[in-house]
């Protein structure tokens, strides 16, 4: 099973290093890492999502929550409902002839042409995992040239906050 965490750190160097280094250190696979800024600049939110047993995601939880770095772990999918969403680009082949047959395409995913060119469209979509790879799914007929897809983001749904004074 995936499990998504949410894990607050204080905004410093090295943080990464120490927590990416925690799973190896312990042969945890991160099926996805993203990391960013909150809406306190001495705050980063590290997003996580480990594929593994309700076991693993314990002891990643415990050792996340020993280093000193760390302000606050939140299994997210444990907690309840929560928010995730992926960023993709997708350059697809795209003779003109097919352009407007592609492009229904992603207006119908929901996706929005980022760039065009003679022979090309990249498409951008920022939404669930699974409607990226429908959507990558839907266009791999056409030729996908490339593709790049960020890690996830999350947050719980709802009021809760995983700030420090909620806890």
């Amino acid at each position: 099973m995936k499990y998504t965490l949410s894990v607050l750190v204080e905004n410093q160097p090295g943080v990464l290093s120490k927590v990416s280094a925690l799973f190896s250190r312990r042969a945890f696979n991160i099926d996805s890492l993203s990391v960013g800024v909150t809406e306190n600049k001495e705050i980063s939110r590290i997003t996580i999502v480990v594929d593994g047993d309700e076991h693993i995601v314990e002891q990643v939880e415990k050792q996340l929550n020993k280093l000193i770095s760390v302000v606050k772990v939140k299994n997210l999918t444990e907690s309840g409902p929560f928010i995730s969403c992926e960023l993709a680009l997708i350059k697809v082949n795209c003779p003109a002839k097919l352009r407007l047959e592609i492009m229904k395409i992603a207006e119908m995913m929901g996706a929005r042409v980022a760039d065009v060119t003679l022979n090309s469209l990249t498409l951008q979509l920022a939404d669930s995992h699974e409607n990226i790879e429908t959507l990558t799914s839907l266009l791999r007929p056409y030729g996908i040239k490339e593709s790049v897809c960020t890690g996830t983001v999350a947050l719980e749904k709802g009021s809760g906050t995983a700030r420090k004074q909620d806890a």
